[in-house]
């Protein structure tokens, strides 16, 4: 007897399908724009413009050329529903020097970033036709992206990347999208920074269920949402506060607005606040506040850090603690 999976069920937990529901929400890679890293999750992932710090491609390419030193990082999140979320990232910058440059100024700099995001949903109900549970099973999707950028000048820094989805639903049946991101940031002065990107160009999963239902299978290739964003951070020196906001349109008719500050309290304890999807097309649309913090401890060699996020999520039966990582070498 075929078995029947219920398709809906293992997006519809990883979005908001109440009265702020938007066609977002039923468009692939859902997951990716989650956040990522305990960092940008309590910053309210308005970390277009951010400069400073830590840093990853995946919010926008162009940045692995103001990283400084070697930076890996890896978080876990604690979600309800039996969900799981966790990532991984290496960012790194280089320097290139001139042999006539006799300062210590480098003459072009480049940088790198590569990552994972991972997402899973456990203990999914298997049913035979008259809805007897003959098992479980798990969904499993995976992003990898690599992202290479190049500083063109004192001002203006550019990135690419590339993205591949991978969406494992039950057996036989999975499906692979290839996306691109392009970035830009402006550097106005020491302090301000502007930031532009496009994201998920031309990505789309196909999906074929032949293998299961034989004739009555379907073929179907859903695109992902092409997101268009323009965002602002500024560095304050006394208090050390960084400020960003970040505004992003889809063409799935949405116009998010995003908003998040950083206090670095003392030496190396950081605070974090944000929110994150203030909908002007829809106010319905449940906005995520989050908060966070961040410990640096410095040794001889290199740094290592602890990061934490707390991000409410509405119409869940708890929300979302984000836990993660960090070292500079």
């Amino acid at each position: 007897m075929k078995k029947y999976i219920i398709y809906l069920f293992i997006f519809a937990v990883f979005i908001h399908a109440q009265d702020g529901f938007s066609k977002i929400n039923s468009m692939p890679g859902s997951f990716a724009r989650m956040g990522f890293g305990a960092r940008g999750m309590g910053m309210g992932n308005a970390m277009l413009a951010v400069t400073n710090g830590n840093v990853v491609s995946f919010y926008n390419p162009a940045v692995p050329v103001v990283q400084e030193g070697n930076s890996l990082q890896a978080s876990y999140s604690f979600l309800s529903m039996d969900r799981s979320l966790n990532f991984l990232s290496f960012t790194r910058r280089f320097d290139f020097y001139s042999k006539k440059n006799e300062s210590n100024v480098p003459s072009s700099t480049a940088g790198v970033s590569a990552g994972l995001i991972n997402k899973g949903v456990g203990e999914i109900s298997l049913r035979d036709r008259e809805g007897e549970q003959t098992g479980t099973f798990d969904e499993v999707e995976d992003v990898f992206f690599l992202g290479i950028a190049n500083r063109f000048s004192k001002k203006i820094a550019a990135g690419i990347m590339g993205k591949y989805y991978y969406n494992k639903i039950y057996k036989d049946v999975s499906a692979t999208a290839l996306g691109v991101d392009i970035g830009v940031i402006y550097f106005a002065n020491d302090n301000l920074t502007f930031a532009a990107s496009i994201c998920d160009i031309n990505a789309a999963y196909k999906w074929d269920t032949g293998n299961i239902y034989g004739q009555d299978g379907n073929k179907t290739d859903p695109k992902f949402p092409v997101l268009k964003k323009i965002g602002a951070a500024y560095r304050f020196d006394n208090p050390k506060i960084l400020a960003s906001v970040e505004f992003e349109n889809s063409n799935a008719g949405t116009n998010f607005l995003r908003m998040g500050a950083e206090y670095n309290i003392f030496e190396n304890l950081f605070l974090r606040t944000g929110f994150d999807k203030l909908n002007f097309s829809n106010f319905d649309y449940p906005v995520k506040p989050s908060f966070g913090f961040s410990y640096f401890y410095n040794t001889g060699g290199f740094t290592a850090g602890i990061d934490y996020a707390f991000v409410i999520e509405p119409y869940s039966s708890s929300d979302q603690h984000i836990i993660g990582v960090n070292f500079k070498l």
